[in-house]
């Protein structure tokens, strides 16, 4: 799979452009704040209908405007589909396959699949449980589409479960009966729905296991593909039934739930537990790893999410985001050595000389809002 052909108009900082691509690796090359990293998020948007960047659509849209249109030839399995995406802040988004539009723009996901590697990415290792549980569900809805779907549907009863909390906290009388009935219905709900999304999450982490393991060989000096780990801590008792297992701990919670206004019980609560060691002391990564060991495992569940979905069977374009300033030589090297096979390779980089030669193929530079191939 690769990109052909991007089109854009309103999109961050560019009115209009369009920039022809070819399979193989490119290096967009310019300053800071000159636009390059624009370029591979709009890729990136057209793959799982957010940015890695940010948590909203308002900022993808040109200042001054009010939508923002993304449009991507994309060749698989040598057949050229035309995707677009409209993005409407404040509206709903639209999005097209061959200029016919969609019932839901999320139909549009996952038929562009993309890895993206950023300096960010340290927030993996370091940041709050919901960046790892994000971590998953992209990497989820990439693998499954229609999980895109499942995973709305929960944030969607959630926000209204944690509404009925706190009416039904303070109510009296009449008022609390009925939102306590009410407050059943939405307990099954979550249950129904986030249980599906809590089996989904436990088969990732098993498929990715061992793809991160060998990734982590790779990047780190000295490494065995033992040392690396993860494992899904749920916020329940792991059970065949996972409906019974969530309604059961919704239950023994109902009173500090009811006091405190929140859900307490699923998924939204879950942690991804990363760790490095050995069979007999493994310490997690978070609070106890290296800076430089951080960044190995940051790089190494890019790299396991990317060669799981290689063995999906579809090939994902890669995006290699101001990562090589963040690295020396040698990991620079190995990395560049690890993804050169990729169908298509997309670099960004303030200086042409961090970019490893393989990896330089078609180069671009960026400056001023313009985008011009050097030739």
């Amino acid at each position: 799979m690769h990109v052909a052909h991007l089109t854009l108009h309103n999109f961050r900082s560019y009115g209009d452009l369009d920039v022809a691509l070819e399979p193989g690796a490119t290096a967009f090359i310019g300053r800071n704040g000159q636009g390059k990293t624009n370029l591979v998020e709009a890729i990136d948007y057209l793959s799982r209908l957010s940015s890695h960047r940010v948590a909203t659509d308002a900022p993808l849209v040109r200042a001054g405007a009010d939508q923002a249109i993304v449009r991507a030839s994309v060749v698989k399995e040598g057949r050229t589909a035309l995707l677009e995406v409209e993005l409407n802040p404040g509206r709903a988004n639209r999005a097209r396959i061959n200029r016919s539009a969609l019932p839901r723009p999320r139909e549009i996901v996952g038929l562009v699949r993309t890895v993206v590697f950023a300096p960010d990415d340290l927030t993996l290792v370091k940041g709050d449980p919901s960046d790892r549980r994000k971590f998953l569900d992209d990497l989820l809805v990439l693998r499954t589409p229609r999980l895109a779907g499942v995973r709305s549907d929960y944030d969607r009863i959630l926000r209204q479960r944690n509404s009925l909390l706190k009416t039904a906290g303070v109510a009296r009388g009449s008022s609390r009966d009925a939102a306590m009935s009410t407050l059943e219905i939405w307990d099954d709900n979550l249950a129904r729905v986030g249980a599906e999304l809590l089996g989904a999450r436990l088969r990732l982490v098993e498929d990715l296991r061992p793809y991160l393991g060998k990734a982590y060989e790779a990047v780190a000096r000295g490494a065995s593909r033992d040392d690396a780990d993860l494992e899904y801590r749920a916020s329940v008792e792991v059970a065949d039934d996972l409906p019974a297992a969530l309604l059961e701990a919704i239950a023994s919670r109902r009173n500090e739930e009811l006091d405190r206004g929140i859900s307490l019980v699923g998924p939204h609560r879950d942690e991804l537990l990363l760790t490095l060691g050995n069979a007999e002391l493994r310490l997690p990564v978070k609070g106890y790893a290296s800076h430089g060991e951080s960044w190995s495992f940051a790089l190494a569940l890019r790299l396991a999410s990317y060669d799981l979905l290689r063995a999906d069977g579809d090939d994902p374009i890669l995006v290699l985001d101001d990562v090589f300033a963040e690295l020396d030589a040698e990991r620079r090297t190995q990395l560049a050595q690890l993804v050169a096979g990729a169908e298509q390779v997309l670099v960004t980089a303030a200086v042409a000389a961090d970019v490893p030669k393989s990896l330089q193929g078609v180069r671009y530079l960026v400056a001023d809002g313009q985008v011009t191939r050097d030739e």
